[in-house]
């Protein structure tokens, strides 16, 4: 971020070399001119965000507090984040979202970014950062490895991309910091930070995988979350390729797709979930790969309401007919 001092000032649990690193890695991501917002929920890591941005970019930021309504705490913690603002000078937002119904940790996701990306608009911030660490990068990878993810499911998230839904930045200045040096630092400010009950859980996977690479003293969680994003730029890299095959061997003709399969298999899948996205179905990764294969050894198959078939070595999808009564 243009304007950042090169020798920030420590802060409130913030030593001058914390300061100026997170002044590093936020000048890293090359954000636009002008103020950045804060996603800030009360827990350790965004509290630790807050603090390290109040040290490195004094009044150039603003945060953002989002109440779900999904626990009695909420309303609490997103008052603690207000007078944890108040009392700095930082100008702080509280923004009330109300979910439907279904899947409640989805929705609440989605509910959030939106509110988030609608209030960086109305204060003209230029970008949007939150506070994911490189726990976080690590504990993803191996729970998704525990689940036989295919590589877009193993990719870790970006330090910059976009806010889902909206065309704002978001950052994540945080991804090379350890969970403890971000606890370390509030309790360092003396703050208390909001605890989810949740989170100590064992019923959640991510729950026992955190505390099971606590134990492994043989693990670099660092050197994971590094993994994991590498294998974020393959994932960048195999998305190109879908493009270029798209573009180059897939028409429309017959009532139908044709798909003239030739590059790898994993761009092959990601080619045909999008084929069959476009006709309205929604498939899981297993699912697909179930109809390559069928397609591969030349039967073709019925998957999410497409029908695929092979005819002259191209695959052809059609939507499946309607069910007679």
């Amino acid at each position: 971020m243009t304007g950042i001092a090169s020798k920030p000032a420590a802060s409130d649990g913030v030593t001058p070399s914390q300061a100026e690193r997170f002044a590093s890695d936020l000048a890293r991501l090359r954000p636009e001119d002008g103020r950045l917002g804060l996603a800030v929920s009360g827990g350790p890591d965004s509290l630790a965000l807050l603090l390290l941005a109040h040290a490195a970019i004094p009044g150039r930021f603003a945060v953002a507090t989002v109440n779900h309504g999904l626990r009695p705490e909420a309303a609490d913690e997103c008052a603690m984040v207000e007078r944890v603002c108040t009392d700095r000078g930082i100008a702080c937002a509280v923004l009330q979202v109300e979910l439907a119904a279904g899947n409640l940790q989805a929705e609440a996701r989605e509910a959030r970014y939106a509110a988030l990306a609608q209030w960086a608009g109305r204060e003209g911030l230029a970008a949007l950062a939150t506070a994911h660490h490189a726990d976080d990068q690590a504990e993803t990878l191996v729970m998704r490895l525990n689940r036989a993810s295919g590589l877009a499911g193993l990719a870790g998230v970006r330090a910059r991309g976009i806010v889902p839904g909206a065309a704002l930045p978001l950052l994540r200045p945080l991804l090379a910091w350890r969970r403890a040096e971000l606890a370390a630092i509030v309790a360092n400010a003396g703050l208390e930070p909001a605890r989810d009950a949740s989170n100590a859980d064992e019923a959640y996977d991510r729950v026992r995988i955190r505390k099971a690479l606590a134990g492994a003293d043989w693990l670099d969680v660092e050197a994971i979350a590094a993994s994991a994003g590498h294998l974020a730029d393959a994932d960048e890299a195999i998305e190109w390729m879908v493009e270029r095959d798209w573009a180059d061997n897939v028409s429309v003709a017959d009532g139908g797709l044709h798909y003239q399969p030739g590059a790898p298999r994993a761009v092959a899948l990601r080619v045909v979930e999008r084929i069959v996205g476009g006709f309205g179905g929604n498939a899981r990764g297993g699912a697909i790969a179930r109809l390559v294969e069928g397609l591969e050894a030349g039967t073709g198959g019925n998957v999410a309401g497409v029908a695929a078939k092979v005819v002259g070595g191209v695959w052809l999808f059609r939507p499946e007919p309607p069910r007679r009564t």
